[in-house]
């Protein structure tokens, strides 16, 4: 699979000056951890769960997360494992026919449900990439993540990756939270090769003070889970090697609510004839507020998100993308004749490059343009956005 792969060959060449590498699931853990994108969400309960899974395969979706967890009732989970036998044999029955599966993972509850999951998939279970592993604590967690290597080996798999979800409540209360993320620290890095990200569950740490953003609000207006993403970053994602991929909260909206502010979204990106249009659809459904927040989730050191609908699929993948100007700095950055450093003028003319600070963010950059691919010079999000929204 790749991403942007659900358009044809010609618009992808149009619009890309490096397109996005192909991957699979044996693919290396770095590119697979960079390559999540959207990762959306779906109960495991659906009765046409495969042929859902196909369709979004087919629109562009690359991961999913196949829930048994919060977004299911309490009486519902056996029916759901059920369900999920089935629908594993259903994609199992339908052959490779149609778009690559994307990677799937399945949200469990408890650490039995994993080893007990792998056994009764059976053979299906090669269409699985691994768990998502919900409430992580220094103390769950091991039991969790020893789960996962009991499966892998039942299953026979090469690997069955690990994505911890970070939102209990001694993260998010300050006496707590140091301790709390060095235990988290202590037992993924004991499971590193196992661990492919790290999810934040912003809903449940607003849920600690009974708190919930409105459509106009992005998860760092709220200052207090913003200060957890901050320090879930500073312990958990540092460029010196030792860091994992953190993937953005998830956006919880996509129906027009009634506004308190103005749009977010300008309009002089859309202004050429028929882009209008676009922009007031973007603003009906909400994605202003999602397009600013993924902005800000790069910023603050995070990539990819979590998704509750496939509307926010397309915008998180078009802002993925590395910029021609944004790979030019990484290039310059990173020629090997400037390893012992220095200071240039970026080839856009229009900022500094300095070599050894820059330079992490330099590689995270390429990482991001082998998973992403690199815009041409002239396309701009808008481009992306329309190209992935009309295939």
């Amino acid at each position: 699979m790749r991403h942007f792969g659900h358009i044809s060959p010609a618009v992808r060449h149009d619009l890309f000056h490096m397109e996005p590498a192909e991957f699979t699931a044996a693919s290396p853990a770095r590119l697979l951890a960079a390559a999540l994108g959207a990762t959306l969400y779906s109960p495991a309960t659906r009765p046409t769960l495969a042929d859902d899974i196909r369709k979004q395969a087919a629109r562009g979706v690359v991961s999913m997360v196949l829930c048994l967890e919060d977004s299911i009732s309490d009486a519902d989970v056996r029916d759901a494992e059920e369900n999920l036998v089935r629908q594993f044999t259903a994609l199992d029955e339908q052959g490779t026919a149609g778009p690559e599966l994307p990677l799937l993972f399945i949200r469990v509850r408890t650490p039995e449900q994993i080893p007990d999951l792998a056994r009764r998939l059976g053979s299906t279970v090669r269409r699985l990439a691994g768990f998502v592993l919900p409430k992580f604590t220094a103390s769950r967690g091991p039991a969790f993540l020893d789960a996962v290597a009991e499966a892998e080996a039942l299953s026979g798999l090469p690997r069955l990756y690990a994505m911890p979800v970070l939102e209990t409540p001694d993260l998010l209360h300050l006496e707590t939270r140091v301790e709390a993320l060095a235990g988290i620290s202590r037992t993924v890095n004991r499971y590193r090769e196992r661990v492919l990200a790290l999810r934040l569950g912003v809903t449940d740490f607003c849920s600690v003070y009974g708190l919930r953003r409105t459509s106009d609000m992005t998860a760092y207006d709220v200052q207090i889970v913003a200060g957890v993403i901050a320090d879930v970053v500073n312990v958990l994602s540092r460029a010196d090697g030792t860091g994992f991929t953190v993937t953005g909260p998830v956006w919880e909206y996509f129906r027009s609510q009634q506004r308190l502010f103005k749009p977010q979204l300008r309009r002089s990106p859309f202004l050429e004839e028929g882009v209008e249009e676009l922009r007031t659809a973007l603003i009906e459904h909400d994605l202003d507020g999602l397009l600013r927040e993924i902005e800000l989730d790069r910023a603050n050191g995070l990539l990819g998100k979590t998704c509750i609908h496939p509307v926010h699929v397309t915008p998180v993948h078009a802002l993925s993308v590395v910029s021609h100007e944004e790979f030019s700095d990484a290039q310059d950055i990173l020629r090997p004749e400037r390893t012992g450093g220095g200071v240039m003028r970026s080839a856009y003319t229009n900022k500094m490059n300095e070599v050894k600070p820059h330079r992490a963010w330099a590689e995270r950059t390429m990482l991001r343009a082998e998973a992403f691919g690199v815009a041409r010079e002239q396309v701009g999000f808008v481009d992306l956005l329309t190209a992935g929204l009309q295939a």
